[in-house]
């Protein structure tokens, strides 16, 4: 009988390879900085063009481009405006990006994201007698939570059945969405006096406080900045400097070579499903805790999907997604402005943030476009 185990040295070889990755040479900065840099320019030059050969003038290009900075970075207002979309953005990339690490293109987080919302307004109204100190963490700890468990269920398939992730988490979404639509309409939950399918109120106990109320109420920068920067160095901590990120790394790179040491696939397949569910679950927290105060049927927006193009710009790294989602965050801030001044369609949003994915999925079309940005490398991926 042939003997079908990893030969010993290629798995070492591939440990000590991951090892390696923990230390950040030039080649991780081409990868996780350069490339994403070189590819929003680029995007940010198609889109001009596109506007061009749409007949807009060059003028309304240049204002739109104006527009775009200001509204996104050029005022406080802006700032909060930006940093605001980008949380939910980062904590859901971030679910994603473990899941890349780990090998599971989970493409679910819209879904777990609802699921996570929704449970965190229900929890929110059903325990408002709690005091805020309890009553704040405790409903963002549910709407983790219930990410984790739906999440959870694609992982359990692929690691029982063999089910690919990325029909499991398709499906999971779209049942989603006729979740929400069904417990929308129940009476424990249904806004009472409405017949349109909208929950309860959260409860002010429960709400993300807005940090910048002080200087303007109508600044909409809330508490869950802290939620998300804590949440980058969690998720950093748990990839590069704990066991359990190495096994998802490794299982990433090679799930035979894994099995071979030891690690339990069905274990970490679960695991990594799970953690990365519970992300976007606590992005669908914080944007109803802290923005929308109920859930509506599509309260997402869309999120979850966008959350892939942040963590395929961030290259699946925690610190690139954090600032990936900024940028995601920012489109979405400056876009709105770009509209009301210069009169450009904000769809060009949706097509600039299409570039940035084509360009960072193609990383050797970059290079060639902007090769004196790169190292050169010689003949077997020595510099």
């Amino acid at each position: 009988m042939t003997d079908k185990r990893p030969d010993l040295k290629d798995v070492n070889e591939r440990m000590r390879g991951l090892l390696a990755r923990t230390t950040h040479g030039r080649d991780d900065f081409e990868d996780l900085v350069i490339v994403p840099v070189f590819a929003v320019i680029v995007a940010l030059i198609f889109g001009a063009l596109i506007m061009l050969a749409t007949a807009v003038d060059l003028p309304t290009i240049g204002r739109s481009f104006v527009a775009l900075a200001v509204g996104s970075v050029g005022s406080l207002s802006a700032w909060s405006e930006t940093l605001t979309a980008s949380i939910p953005l980062v904590l859901a990339g971030l679910g994603l990006g473990l899941g890349f690490r780990a090998g599971l293109f989970n493409i679910g987080a819209e879904g777990q994201l609802l699921m996570g919302g929704l449970a965190a307004v229900v929890a929110g109204f059903s325990l408002d007698f709690l005091p805020m100190v309890l009553h704040l963490p405790l409903t963002l700890l549910v709407g983790a939570l219930v990410g984790a468990l739906y999440a959870a269920i694609a992982g359990f398939l692929k690691a029982t059945t063999g089910a690919h992730e990325v029909i499991s988490t398709i499906m999971l979404n779209l049942i989603s969405f006729r979740l929400l639509d069904w417990f929308l309409r129940q009476p424990f939950i249904q806004r009472e006096g409405r017949s349109d399918p909208i929950s309860k109120d959260v409860p002010p106990s429960a709400e993300l406080p807005r940090i910048l109320d002080f200087i303007d109420v109508n600044l909409r920068l809330h508490a869950g900045i802290f939620v998300m920067l804590a949440a980058v160095a969690l998720v950093y901590w748990m990839l590069f400097r704990s066991k359990i990120g190495f096994a998802f790394r490794a299982s990433g790179e090679n799930p035979d070579a894994a099995n071979y040491a030891g690690m339990k696939a069905a274990f970490i397949i679960v695991l990594a499903m799970g953690t990365a569910g519970a992300l976007a679950g606590l992005a669908g927290a914080t944007q109803v805790q802290g923005v929308l105060g109920r859930a509506s049927p599509g309260f997402s927006a869309g999120i979850g999907f966008d959350a892939i193009a942040v963590a395929l710009l961030g290259r699946s790294h925690p610190v690139g997604i954090l600032f990936a989602g900024i940028l995601f965050g920012a489109l979405e801030a400056g876009g709105r402005q770009m509209q009301v001044d210069a009169g450009v369609s904000i769809d060009l949003i949706g097509i600039i943030q299409a570039l940035i994915i084509i360009f960072i999925a193609a990383p050797l079309l970059v290079r060639s476009i902007f090769p004196w940005g790169f190292r050169k490398r010689r003949k077997g991926g020595e510099a």
